[in-house]
């Protein structure tokens, strides 16, 4: 099985450019086969939902007298690949992290899924950007048994080394994952491994590619992903964890996910109209000192547009929250379109009027005291 083409179509439905590709079998025997585990592979696929994994729309089969193909449509990423975007940046050590951070979120998805979905050709060729910078991992085919041989870029030489010393030899599991996020990780550190021409990126070379990162975190990191013994490499959740990586998310994001999963429940455009009401002049936070003098933060101090492209940015995942997120994500099936007809039918349901919480909440710590307005939309 190999993917024989993959095409920029339309999607004339909803309007939107998607990428058409052609999964070839040229054996009709072998396929017939594993005909129901590759229907399953990718039902599976089309239930995955993360920010940071490449969507797959629909798919179909179609058969012919001497072969069979698969027909599937995924979403278009408009900026290219993580190689291509590589060659074109400079080292941002604050970038790579929350690069880091969102495929590893999206990897911990993957092998979190019930069953868990291993990628299994996990390389900078397989991993997009969108216009936006949004990261995101596509290429997603979790059954060695039916790839076979014909993963695309398995054969290329400059992409052997992204692939565990045990690929191939028995069942694979999330380590195949893990040791090629480990050399993604790296080549987004130092931003290209050094090859000897087209042939394959040498052991020697990837080892001086580690030992040439100045932070010893890193160089920790990358290690840890790249044990020869795959038993003793960690699992995506657990690197969430790691040194390097770990942080506690700001109230801002905690308080925009929160905003941005209960949507549902709020009036339409309820941000934009809470800001137009808000007093510039007035105080909505307020941090005391003893010792020094105060500081007082203003509505005037945020920016409406500001705050708009934040909460924008937070819906299209470019800041997930990592460490504390579920551990397993829950898909829930997609909901089928409605028609005309139902749409005409289905009532909205009248909000409910809106209060202005007016008590304060004080936070006393080390010599400092904090008076927040509360609001409670």
């Amino acid at each position: 099985m190999c993917v024989e083409s993959a095409s920029l179509a339309m999607d004339t439905e909803e309007g939107v450019e998607v990428v058409w590709n052609e999964v070839l079998f040229s054996d009709k025997k072998v396929f017939k086969a594993q005909e129901e585990k590759i229907k399953e592979m990718f039902e599976n696929l089309m239930q995955v939902e993360h920010p940071n994994i490449v969507k797959f729309h629909k798919y179909w089969l179609d058969m012919k007298e001497s072969q069979a193909r698969v027909i599937f449509i995924t979403e278009y990423m408009s900026s290219g690949s993580l190689k291509q975007f590589l060659k074109k940046t400079k080292k941002n050590h604050k970038t790579m992290n929350v690069k880091v951070k969102v495929l590893l979120s999206a990897a911990s998805y993957l092998h979190s899924c019930d069953p868990p979905i291993i990628h299994g050709n996990l390389t900078c060729d397989t991993i997009f950007i969108q216009h936006n910078g949004l990261i995101k991992i596509g290429s997603v085919f979790p059954d060695a048994s039916v790839h076979g041989k014909g993963r695309q870029h398995r054969d290329e030489q400059r992409n052997l080394h992204f692939f565990a010393p045990e690929y191939g030899a028995g069942e694979d599991d999330y380590a195949i994952d893990i040791f090629s996020f480990g050399i993604c990780a790296l080549e987004m550190a130092v931003l290209e491994i050094q090859a000897n021409g087209d042939t394959a990126v040498s052991k020697e070379a990837i080892v001086n590619a580690g030992q040439s990162l100045e932070d010893p975190l890193m160089r920790e990191f990358t290690q840890s992903c790249l044990r020869h013994d795959a038993k003793l490499r960690p699992t995506a959740h657990d690197l969430l964890f790691h040194r390097v990586l770990f942080e506690v998310h700001s109230l801002k994001l905690l308080a925009a996910h929160c905003l941005i999963n209960n949507q549902y429940l709020l009036p339409e455009n309820c941000v934009e109209e809470k800001t137009k009401s808000f007093d510039p002049n007035a105080v909505m936070a307020e941090i005391k000192h003893e010792d020094r003098q105060g500081v007082q933060l203003k509505y005037s101090h945020v920016s409406p547009l500001e705050l708009d492209k934040f909460l924008e940015d937070v819906k299209n995942g470019i800041y997930p929250l990592m460490n504390f997120a579920s551990s397993r994500p829950h898909p829930v099936p997609r909901a089928l379109s409605l028609s005309q007809e139902q749409v005409e039918t289905v009532k909205t349901p009248t909000p409910e009027p809106q209060e202005t919480e007016t008590r304060k909440v004080s936070v006393s710590d080390v010599g400092y005291t904090i008076w927040l307005h509360v609001y409670v939309v």
